[in-house]
């Protein structure tokens, strides 16, 4: 019996996508995230004992294997994590960060982990002005070792893995270690992707490992072997992090930051062994009859998500339906959120973030009665809510790109929510002895330090946490059983992604892999972004008689969605992307 009634799986399409390669704020704008590579249609993914979404095919193979083996919801996220740093290099891997939702099936608790790299000690507010005084365009301030911070993604598998890991911490590795050495197959994403890329191949262990002598990118289907992370991996194995975090390879990771020959970074082996995972206190509120949570600040993707859908509750979406006028009204409630975000939000250890005021459903309410039904406000101004704070502080847009998002619910019904990331595509363009690739997450903070002499909250500071708009969630029905995994990539678009696919889920009553392959829209406070080729492209002409500024964009999220029925579980993988939902 299908767990959605009447619903017709879509047939898988063809194997080979299809490449389109992609580039009055305060610092210059980023090309955007990832490039798109095609769609493909995908079907249905339906389990009875548990499910695991991921971005590429081999990394949930990774995740199913280690569940079929006895392991937890973390276990499998581990080695799909580290499968990933493989065969999907641009997006994630150990050179990075990322935020991780855990639910306790049998203790119904939830616990959000924070791996967010931080910035080094000798980090300065200027880091990112350039010697006329102005900001560095963007690529001049990613490329090289300037942009690179203390990565986190290891420290939280490793942290993650000693709270709620069943299965040996080597075994969970296994899979990885094994893929490296035995190679796998250039995806024709990651070869579309290689071959739109200007600096990586100015680095030359990268240039030797992606491209061939001819400089090109190695061809769709080309066997690529890493011993580097092999060996990386089974000294993880053996040692656990602090093998990465001391020791040879992170005296490696110094060297190549701080290495480069024109954009040197200043991180050191003190920095790197003083890195530390943060619990948070996970940011939950209510949706009509659900109960939504996520990550807390620094990321913002979950206050920004629930004060849209907040404003978005005094509306009936389910009528509505897809359209121009759920756009609409989807856009200004973007505008309110992102204007909050983009003055509120940054890492709580250094701005008083007033999170509670910020979600307040009063204060949500007043927000969304600035919408008018016939006329888009342009450009949304943030609000004041409950318990801020008196302190001056100055707006920032901000910058953020690349990721990958990693859902997980395991045969106990524990599940992870993991979104994960080395920010722009394949980071800094460093990669290591090691044979992983840097982060560029520094670049996420704001490029100047202050506005009309108030400070920027999300500006450079020693042993900061850049803002982030990761936002894997997790979804619970009226009586706390959990519903839905979600999240997704996308950079500051992630909020727009995972916001759309909660209505689509929740109100529209599509099954996982409808929602997830929606057009996407809506708005961060500038012109309203309708995805190209899409369903919305055909809502222009109406958004644009209500006074949108619409642009027509490659939106190339990368949703993995997990839904909990009683017959089993439901999930979908973006068609942007690579990715599976697949189980037992």
């Amino acid at each position: 019996m299908p767990l959605f009634p009447g619903h017709r799986p879509r047939i898988l399409a063809c194997a080979l996508l299809l490449f389109m390669v992609a580039p009055a704020t305060a610092q210059p704008l980023a090309p955007a995230p990832e490039a798109a590579t095609g769609k493909v249609a995908k079907a249905t993914a339906t389990a009875q004992r548990f499910m695991v979404a991921a971005a590429n095919p081999l990394a949930a193979a990774a995740g199913r294997e280690i569940l079929r083996d006895g392991g937890s919801a973390v276990d499998a996220a581990i080695a799909v994590q580290l499968v990933l740093n493989l065969v999907e290099p641009q997006s994630s891997g150990l050179g990075g960060g990322a935020f991780l939702l855990h639910w306790d099936e049998a203790q119904k608790r939830l616990v959000t982990l924070d791996g967010r790299e931080t910035a080094p000690a000798a980090a300065k507010p200027d880091r990112f002005i350039g010697p006329d005084g102005k900001p560095l365009r963007f690529v001049e301030a990613v490329v090289g070792g300037r942009s690179v911070g203390v990565p986190g993604t290891l420290k939280l598998l490793e942290e993650a893995h000693r709270r709620w890991g069943k299965l040996p911490w080597a075994q969970v590795l296994a899979p990885a270690i094994k893929l490296a050495e035995d190679g796998f197959a250039i995806s024709p994403r990651l070869n579309g992707l290689l071959s739109g890329e200007k600096n990586l191949a100015k680095d030359a262990r990268a240039a030797a490992y992606f491209y061939d002598a001819d400089g090109q990118a190695k061809a769709i289907g080309t066997t690529l072997r890493n011993p580097a992370f092999a060996a990386t991996l089974r000294a993880l194995a053996a040692r656990g992090a602090v093998a990465f975090y001391e020791g040879e390879i992170a005296r490696d990771i110094v060297a190549t930051v701080t290495g480069h020959a024109t954009n040197p970074g200043d991180m050191t082996a003190a920095d790197l062994a003083a890195y530390r995972v943060e619990e948070r206190e996970p940011v939950c509120g209510a949706y009509r009859i659900w109960r939504l949570c996520g990550m807390g600040p620094p990321s913002s993707g979950a206050v920004a998500i629930q004060q849209m859908l907040g404003m978005l509750e005094t509306r009936d979406l389910a009528r509505m339906g897809p359209g121009a006028e759920t756009a609409h009204w989807f856009s200004e409630a973007g505008r309110l959120a992102f204007a909050d975000r983009n003055l509120y939000l940054a890492d709580p250890a250094f701005v008083g973030v007033p999170t509670a005021g910020l979600i307040d459903r009063d204060y949500i309410r007043a927000r969304a009665s600035l919408i008018s039904p016939e006329r888009s406000m342009g450009r949304a101004k943030a609000g004041e809510p409950p318990n801020k704070r008196a302190q001056l502080l100055a707006p920032s847009e901000g910058i953020e790109n690349g990721t990958s998002h990693i859902s997980v619910v395991d045969a106990q019904g524990n599940a992870v929510s993991m979104t994960t990331t080395i920010e722009d595509s394949f980071g800094a363009r460093l990669m290591t002895a090691g044979g992983f690739l840097l982060n560029n997450e520094l670049t996420d903070f704001s490029f100047v330090a202050e506005e009309d002499g108030k400070p920027v909250a999300n500006r450079v500071e020693p042993g900061k946490r850049p803002r982030s708009s990761m936002a894997p969630t997790l979804v619970f029905d009226a009586f706390g059983r959990l519903y839905a995994v979600v999240g997704s990539p996308g950079g500051s678009q992630i909020i727009g992604y995972v916001a759309r696919t909660l209505v689509a889920l929740l109100d529209w009553k599509m099954d996982p892999q409808a929602a997830v392959d929606l057009g996407n829209f809506g708005s961060r406070n500038g012109p309203t972004e309708l995805e190209k080729g899409t369903e919305a492209e055909a809502w222009k002409a109406a958004l644009e008689a209500k006074g949108h500024e619409v642009r027509l964009l490659e939106m190339t999220s990368g949703i993995q969605a997990i839904v909990k029925m009683p017959e089993g579980f439901v999930g979908g993988a973006d068609g942007r992307r690579e990715g599976v939902a697949i189980g037992d």
